[in-house]
C-alpha cells in the first residue's frame, strides 16, 4: 500500500495515499480499534449537509472567502451524492464529543475542496480547521447533527413505514368488522368483540404513536450550532447561529431554529431522551401487536388458530408442514434491541459534565439504529405478514360458541349470581349455555335470544 505524509499539531502521520482523510483521522483510526461499530452513514450525510450550510453562511457573512467557500460547498455536494464513500472509517468508540469524526469530515472535505480548486488551476490551500470548521466546534455541530438526523430519519423513514402498516390494519379492520369472536383478558376467555374491533386497537396504537412522535419532533428543532466550544459562541459571527439554522431548514425542508440557550444544548441530551422514549413507546405497541398475531395464529389446529399467517418459509428443519410466525418473532427481537438502546441513551444523556456531554457517538449510533430497525421491521412485518392475515372463520365460531363467558349477556336481566349459576351448570353437566339457562327457568327462550344476540354483545347497551 502506498502512503503519503500528513501533519497535524502532534507531528507527521502516514496516511493511505488513496484516502482523502488527514492526520487526525488516521490517529483515531489507529488508536480506537474497538469493536466493529462504525459511525453510521446517516451521520456522514448529515455532517455533509451541516458543513455545506456552515460554508454558505460563512460566505454570506464575509468570514470565509468566496473561492474556498464554493469549493467546500462543491465537496459537500459530492459527499451528499455518495461520491466520497470509503473515507469515513472511524469507530463509534472514540472521544465522547465526536471530535475525531468531525475532523474526519473536515479533513476529507478540505482535501477534496483543495483538489477541486487545483483542477481549476488555482493553487489555494483549504484547511480543515480554519476553513471547513469555521465558526464551529465539535461540541456544537455534533449535538446539532443528532437533532437533524433524528428528525429527518423519523420523517423520511419511520413515518412512511408506520403509515404503510397502519393502512393495512385499517383495511383489515374494515374487512373483518362483522366477524364476532371471543375476547380475551388475562389470556382467558372474555366477552365478545369483532375481529375488526380487535384490529382497530392495533391501528389506534399506531395512530397515537404517530401523533406523539409528531409532537416530540418539535423538541429536535432547536440547534446547538453557534455555541461553539462551551456555549458562548467564541470564534463565530454573532449571526451565525440564526443564519445557519435557516440554511439547514432550507436544505432539509424542515423548520429548525437556533437554540435559545446554547449552554443547555451542548451539555443536555434531554430532548433526545424524550423522543427516543416515544420510539420506545412505539416499540412497546409493536411488541403487543406482534404477540397478538402469533397468539391468534397459534396452533393452528391445537392452539387458538383464529388467524392464518402467510407461509413464507418452512418452519422446521425436522417437522414437515410447520409454519412459524417468523415476522412476528423478528419484530419482537427488534423491540428488545430498541429497549436496550433506550437504556443506553438514557444513561448516556445523564453523563453531561459541566459544559459538554461526552457520550454523543453512542447516542447517535443507538438512536439511528432504533429508527432504522423500527422502520425496516414495520415494513417487513407489513409486507410479509400483516397484508396476508386472514380469519379462520370456522375456528373463530367454534371458540366463540364454546366460551361460558357469553353468559355475561344475561347479567342485566337476571343478575350476576344467577348468571354464574347457569355457567357453572353448563360446565358441570357438559351442556350448552342455552340448555342450562332454560333448564333453570330464569329466562325464556325469547329472552335468551335477545340478550345473547352476538350483535348486542359487542357494543354498549342500555
Amino acid at each position: 500500500m502506498e502512503y503519503r505524509i500528513e501533519k497535524d499539531s502532534l507531528g507527521e502521520v502516514k496516511v493511505p495515499a488513496d484516502k482523502l482523510w488527514g492526520a487526525q483521522t488516521q490517529r483515531s483510526y489507529e488508536n480506537f480499534r474497538i469493536g466493529s461499530e462504525k459511525i453510521p452513514a446517516e451521520m456522514v450525510t448529515v455532517f455533509g449537509l451541516l458543513k455545506r450550510a456552515a460554508a454558505t453562511v460563512n460566505k454570506a457573512l464575509g468570514v470565509l472567502d468566496e473561492t474556498r467557500a464554493d469549493a467546500i460547498i462543491a465537496a459537500c455536494d459530492e459527499l451528499l451524492d455518495d461520491k466520497l464513500e470509503g473515507n469515513f472509517p472511524l469507530s463509534v468508540w472514540q472521544t465522547g464529543s465526536g471530535t475525531q469524526f468531525n475532523m474526519n469530515v473536515n479533513e476529507v472535505l478540505a482535501h477534496r475542496a483543495q483538489a477541486i480548486l487545483k483542477a481549476q488551476g488555482r493553487d489555494i490551500a483549504v484547511h480543515p480547521n480554519d476553513h471547513v470548521n469555521r465558526s464551529q466546534s465539535s461540541n456544537d455541530i455534533f449535538p446539532t447533527s443528532l437533532h437533524v438526523v433524528g428528525l429527518t430519519l423519523i420523517r423520511k423513514q419511520l413515518f412512511p413505514a408506520l403509515e404503510n402498516l397502519l393502512q393495512t390494519l385499517q383495511a383489515k379492520l374494515a374487512e373483518f368488522n362483522d366477524i364476532v369472536k371471543i375476547g380475551r383478558t388475562h389470556l382467558m376467555d372474555a366477552t365478545p368483540l369483532t375481529l375488526g374491533q380487535e384490529i382497530s386497537g392495533w391501528a389506534g396504537m399506531l395512530e397515537r404513536n404517530k401523533m406523539m412522535l409528531t409532537t416530540g419532533m418539535d423538541f429536535l428543532r432547536n440547534l446547538a450550532m453557534g455555541g461553539t466550544a462551551v456555549g458562548t459562541g467564541i470564534n463565530s459571527h454573532p449571526d451565525f447561529g440564526v443564519r445557519v439554522a435557516d440554511e439547514i431548514s432550507r436544505l432539509t425542508g424542515e423548520e429548525f431554529k437556533t437554540a435559545p440557550n446554547k449552554f443547555h444544548s451542548l451539555t443536555s441530551k434531554d430532548e433526545l431522551v424524550v423522543v427516543h422514549g416515544m420510539l420506545r413507546a412505539l416499540a412497546a405497541d409493536l411488541m403487543k401487536i406482534a404477540n397478538d398475531v402469533r397468539w391468534l395464529a397459534s396452533g393452528p389446529r391445537c392452539g387458538i388458530g383464529e388467524l392464518t399467517i402467510p407461509a413464507n418459509e418452512p418452519g422446521s428443519s425436522i417437522m414437515p408442514s410447520k409454519v412459524n410466525p417468523t415476522q412476528a418473532e423478528a419484530l419482537t427481537m427488534i423491540v428488545t434491541q430498541v429497549f436496550g438502546n433506550d437504556t443506553t441513551i438514557g444513561f448516556a444523556a445523564s453523563q453531561g459534565n459541566f459544559q459538554l456531554n461526552v457520550f454523543m457517538p453512542v447516542i447517535a449510533y443507538n438512536f439511528i439504529q432504533t429508527v432504522r430497525l423500527l422502520s425496516d421491521g414495520m415494513n417487513s412485518f407489513n409486507e410479509k405478514c400483516a397484508v396476508g392475515l386472514e380469519p379462520n372463520r370456522k375456528k373463530i365460531e367454534h371458540n366463540l360458541n364454546q366460551s361460558l363467558i357469553l353468559i355475561t349477556g344475561l347479567v342485566p336481566l337476571i343478575g350476576y349470581d344467577k348468571a354464574a349459576e347457569i355457567a357453572k351448570k353448563a360446565a358441570k353437566e357438559a351442556i350448552t349455555l342455552k340448555e342450562a339457562a332454560l333448564s333453570t327457568g330464569y329466562v325464556t327462550e325469547a329472552d335468551y335470544k335477545y340478550y345473547m344476540d352476538p350483535a348486542r354483545l359487542i357494543k354498549a347497551t342500555d
